[in-house]
């Protein structure tokens, strides 16, 4: 496959970076142009989930994906270092290092004899880690190493930008749905007050009295009454038209 020009490579990346992205294809394109452009055999690519775990969630090859997952399982491993301490980790010869002894035999086994791996961060945010692997021993040349981070920049930007605009939708959704029961709630009470002749005061007292011994919601035992699908039971009505009246304090005597 023809390498592509780096300058290219930058642009898809950034094209890439808008509201309706394809994650998971966003993060597989970056492994593949990371194969081809950094005279790696393969790479791979770790991500925190929402509880601070990693997960792998691309790799150029099924071998990769199978020994990051690996990596993961016996907690050890250069991307797993990488991570923790925020800083790249090379390792020209994985053998002679005598790092990982676990995740340097199954890398043996899968063909790959060098690792490098470079973190995803932006300022102190970390969100996880880039491996590229090569089948030769040797150090990763200072440049392409330069431009791999830069690939890895480009992605966390991109998918704390996700992120962030994931939480403002989820902050903008849940204060609309707070804003249309807050509604509905309203047209309840004022529905209630003038079919029992209560004040608006214990029209909601019934109504959120009622949605307890329901154990309903009491945005959704409005939205029912509002539509006619439900009525309150006459027990309702029957026991706070009938319940006592504050007593008065007692006159004091002259």
């Amino acid at each position: 496959m023809a390498q592509p020009p780096l300058a290219d490579v930058f642009v898809e990346m950034a094209d890439t970076l808008v509201d309706d992205f394809d994650l998971i294809d966003f993060l597989h394109t970056l492994t593949e142009r990371c194969v081809q452009l950094l005279d790696v055999d393969a790479a791979g690519l770790l991500l925190t989930d929402g509880r601070g775990t990693l997960q792998v969630v691309a790799a150029s090859s099924e071998r990769t994906r199978l020994l990051e997952l690996f990596q993961l399982q016996t907690d050890q491993g250069p991307c797993l270092d990488c991570f923790r301490t925020s800083m790249p980790v090379s390792v020209a010869d994985l053998p002679a290092a005598g790092r990982w002894p676990r995740f340097t035999a199954a890398a043996a086994e899968v063909g790959f004899a060098a690792v490098h791996a470079l973190p995803m961060r932006l300022r102190t945010d970390v969100i996880g880690a880039l491996n590229l692997f090569t089948v030769g021993t040797g150090a990763l040349d200072g440049e392409k190493l330069r431009v791999g981070q830069a690939l890895a920049d480009i992605a966390t930007v991109g998918l704390l930008q996700q992120r962030a605009i994931h939480r403002r939708d989820m902050l903008t959704e849940q204060l609309q749905t707070a804003l249309n029961s807050r509604v509905l709630i309203e047209q309840a009470k004022g529905l209630l007050s003038e079919r029992l002749h209560v004040s608006v005061s214990d029209a909601f007292a019934i109504l959120r009295g009622t949605a307890r011994s329901r154990n309903r919601r009491l945005s959704d035992l409005a939205q029912a009454l509002v539509d006619g699908a439900e009525q309150l039971p006459s027990a309702a009505i029957t026991d706070r038209a009938s319940a006592p009246a504050p007593r008065q304090a007692s006159p004091t005597p002259n």
